[in-house]
């Protein structure tokens, strides 16, 4: 009878235990979680349970989505304490709080100062683990809720920022790596000011701000809209003022994420279809994100050179720094403030409002009471509408020297700042000039200029009909202000080669403008890049493109084959690639089986070969500064060719690296003193061949690489099989049926070699060419990359003046490819 009892006893407490850990979503006092246990949620949206991040053996209590591959965790608890091992239990103490326990010793615990009889722990769907009292039923009163002690991610319908009642402050802090998710560094909060402020911190170091929400938006971000997906707010009240995201639509799965990497503050929405994290949104965006880049009353324009400039009506406080590229000091009036004589206000238009922290806010005033309001204190530097709804209301006011702005074009909000009489006067003469001593100047020299423009519109024509007779071009052709020493395609061929530019020939778009496919009359395929009127940086890129590969001729570069200047079109005409580009076949599961190893490796070699040309070989030495998979085309044969040139650079044959201050590129292919400092060199473009290698081999994109098991990225997933001596689980399973295992793990090899963290450890793409042509040179061993290191952000800091980095070129400017 006793072994009978015992085993009924047993036989219940198992199936008690399985049917607990495999479908409940509640815990009661009387019960307990252990580790291999978990809480499920209703629908089955989130798991609650203990993990291992990366290649920790650390445990921690945390929740994930349950309904996606992919493991995702969204909340820790114990993240300042992880146990060793697997013997913690997750309870409900006496008092009604939470605890966690290991070994008998409370890890972390709730803390809940109200004691309840009957407690109850369960598992939302929002993913929100809550702590009621069971005898209150479905109240939505919560004893204690995760949503109020978020980790690094929020989630819909979570709050971040400060309940002023309680003094509860909603903050996401990011994990320090991908294997630790203590608290790193990077902290995204509200501040509290009269007008609050969502901002973002490295430890102590303020350094980005969104600016103030004016009803719709962040005045800073206007990226942040209204859209299909979800729906937005910002809660400004006597209790409480935080944001919060909610969804449209229940399908959509998405959440923001605080990062130690590059992009701090980063949105992902779920796609089904690739079973994969894509990338919505991020913050900060460019260099201009930067707070206080340009100093007091210094405005951020990104697209120009510098970015900072002074405000109209002031002037740098120090030029020779501002000049050398020290901005930190900002600008100075150029006449200063009387209160007591006629002060008045110049409008700025298309603004990201100032920093804050010294205003106040009323949200009944008008604007003119708003002026008025500050013209009335002699503090007050500037005012603006607080909410731009409905054609605007409410009083925003300054009182302190302003800081933080930058332009935002069809975006951002009016300023008016505060000008002495005087310098009002001055700029009203600028601007309403001109006067007698102008005219005289003026008039003479149009007369001159109508002149000296009939003499040469005179010796044009007769140049036109000379040609015209050679029959070398058509008369409504023009000469281009640059020599591009190419062929002339007229207007009148190339639109009908592509069809008038219908979207039926359209191949893709980027930041130069769209692409089209075209037939010339003799049958020759050709790739159109066409310069979009509204585009002031693709002209740029244009004059970039044509002086640089119209000098160079390798067949791992895409020949350029004329270029047609006519009016106000400026177009580039290449040969055309008919398998589109690289990417299309590496990260697309139907293209990445038409590449076996053998293909996969000839491309690696002829990348090589084609970076060697351009940094050693050629008339010019050139720096790419944007190699990724978008960038290589593929020929007829699956031959590589590089293109895209718009943001490459020339140095002399003497010169090694150079400094920037406006980066550009692509996020997850920039070397490291690149991305943070502006430095690049011949081995910024190794870095990126070496990444390069890494998606061929693997089939993964460096960017936003997720791995079921672990939180490593790419990069650090390579180096940890390499040192656990198992590279060849990073290659595509298609590629193991077909690969010589030498070759694969020679290229790995290689890769690591290429993205190791300093410049001058990398070796040369004419080392690189030997080491893939030779299977018998002993390959030195590489160092740790920097993947799991503090990069900081690319918008985060650096030692040198041009501190922040911006990338201009997340998506390929050039997309020479068919559908």
């Amino acid at each position: 009878m006793d072994s009978l009892s015992f085993m009924f006893i047993v036989v219940n407490s198992l199936l008690f235990t399985s049917q607990f850990s495999s479908a409940t979503d509640t815990l009661t006092s009387t019960q307990s979680l252990a580790d291999g246990s978990t809480l499920i949620s209703t629908h089955g949206s989130f798991e609650l349970g203990f993990f291992s991040p990366g290649s920790s053996r650390n445990r921690y209590l945390g929740i994930w989505y349950k309904n996606i591959p992919v493991r995702t965790v969204v909340w820790v608890a114990n993240r300042r304490a992880p146990t060793k091992n697997s013997t913690a239990l997750l309870m409900i103490d006496i008092k009604g709080n939470l605890v966690l326990k290991d070994g008998g010793s409370v890890v972390w615990s709730t803390n809940s100062k109200r004691e309840v009889q009957t407690p109850l722990l369960q598992l939302l769907d929002s993913g929100n683990l809550v702590l009621t009292n069971a005898s209150d039923g479905h109240s939505g009163i919560y004893l204690w809720q995760s949503f109020d002690y978020p980790t690094d991610t929020l989630l819909p319908g979570m709050k971040l920022g400060v309940n002023l009642k309680t003094g509860l402050d909603r903050r996401l802090t990011s994990w320090k790596n991908w294997d630790d998710p203590s608290p790193g560094d990077f902290v995204w909060k509200i501040l509290v000011y009269n007008n609050p402020e969502s901002t973002m911190w490295k430890g102590s170091k303020f350094y980005f701000r969104t600016g103030p929400w004016n009803g719709i938006t962040y005045s800073g971000t206007p990226q942040l809209k209204p859209n299909q997906l979800f729906s937005f707010n910002f809660v400004h009240s006597d209790d409480e003022v935080y944001y919060a995201y909610y969804p449209k639509n229940k399908s959509v799965i998405s959440r923001i994420v605080m990062n130690q990497t590059n992009y701090w503050r980063e949105r992902y929405i779920w796609e089904e279809a690739s079973q994969s994290w894509s990338l919505y949104t991020y913050l900060p965006t460019d260099y201009c994100d930067t707070y206080g880049l340009c100093g007091a009353y210094g405005n951020c324009i990104i697209t120009d050179s510098p970015v900072c400039q002074c405000l109209k009506g002031f002037n740098p406080k120090s030029p020779d720094k501002w000049n050398s590229g020290d901005w930190s000091q900002g600008c100075v009036r150029n006449k200063s403030l009387n209160c007591q004589d006629g002060d008045g206000f110049i409008k700025f238009t298309e603004l990201k409002l100032p920093d804050t922290k010294y205003s106040w806010v009323n949200k009944s005033m008008s604007l003119e009471e708003c002026r008025g309001k500050c013209l009335n204190n002699c503090n007050c530097t500037a005012y603006s509408v607080f909410d731009i709804r409905n054609g605007g209301s409410g009083c925003a006011l300054w009182f302190n020297d302003l800081i933080d702005i930058r332009q935002i074009p069809s975006g951002g909000q009016d300023l008016y700042i505060r000008m002495s009489a005087s310098e009002l006067a001055r700029l009203e003469t600028v601007k309403d000039e001109p006067d007698e001593k102008i005219v005289a100047i003026v008039i003479p020299a149009v007369v001159l200029a109508f002149a000296f423009f009939g003499v040469c519109y005179y010796f044009c024509q007769r140049r036109i009909i000379k040609l015209k007779d050679e029959n070398e071009i058509d008369g409504s052709d023009q000469s281009s202000e640059e020599d591009l020493d190419l062929p002339l395609f007229d207007l009148v061929t190339i639109s009908h080669a592509t069809n008038k530019f219908s979207l039926s020939n359209r191949l893709g778009r980027g930041g130069f403008g769209p692409v089209y496919k075209g037939i010339l009359a003799d049958g020759h395929e050709i790739a159109v890049k066409r310069l979009s009127s509204n585009s002031g940086q693709g002209l740029k890129e244009f004059k970039n493109e044509v002086k640089l590969i119209a000098r160079l001729q390798h067949r791992n570069l895409v020949k350029l084959l004329g270029s047609c200047i006519q009016g106000n079109e400026r177009m580039l005409i290449y040969e055309y690639m008919p398998n589109k580009s690289l990417d299309f076949f590496i990260f697309d599961r139907t293209g990445g089986k038409l590449l076996d190893w053998s293909n996969r490796f000839n491309i690696v070699c002829g990348i090589a070969r084609g970076l060697l040309y351009l940094h050693q070989d050629s008339r010019l030495r050139i720096i790419h500064r944007d190699l990724k998979a978008s960038n290589v085309l593929l020929d007829a044969d699956m031959n590589p060719k590089i293109s895209d040139f718009g943001m490459a650079k020339t140095f002399r044959e003497d010169q090694t690296e150079g400094n920037t201050k406006r980066v550009v590129g692509t996020y997850g292919y920039m070397a490291p003193e690149y991305a943070t400092d502006g430095l690049f060199s011949v081995k910024s473009d190794v870095f990126s061949f070496g990444i390069l290698i890494l998606e061929i081999i693997s089939g993964q994109k460096s960017r936003g690489f997720y791995h079921p098991n672990h939180s490593l990225n790419l990069i650090g997933y390579a180096w940890r099989l390499w040192k656990e001596g198992s590279p060849l689980e990073l290659a595509a399973p298609i590629i193991l049926d077909s690969c010589h295992v030498s070759e694969v793990i020679r290229c790995i090899h290689i890769s690591l070699l290429c993205v190791q963290q300093h410049a001058e450890d990398r070796p040369s793409m004419a080392y690189v060419v030997l080491m893939l042509g030779s299977e018998t040179a002993v390959l030195p061993q590489p160092k740790e990359p920097d993947f799991c290191k503090d990069k900081g952000s690319t918008e985060a800091e650096s030692s040198s003046s041009n501190q922040v980095s911006l990338s201009t070129n997340e998506i390929s400017l050039s997309v020479l490819e068919a559908r």
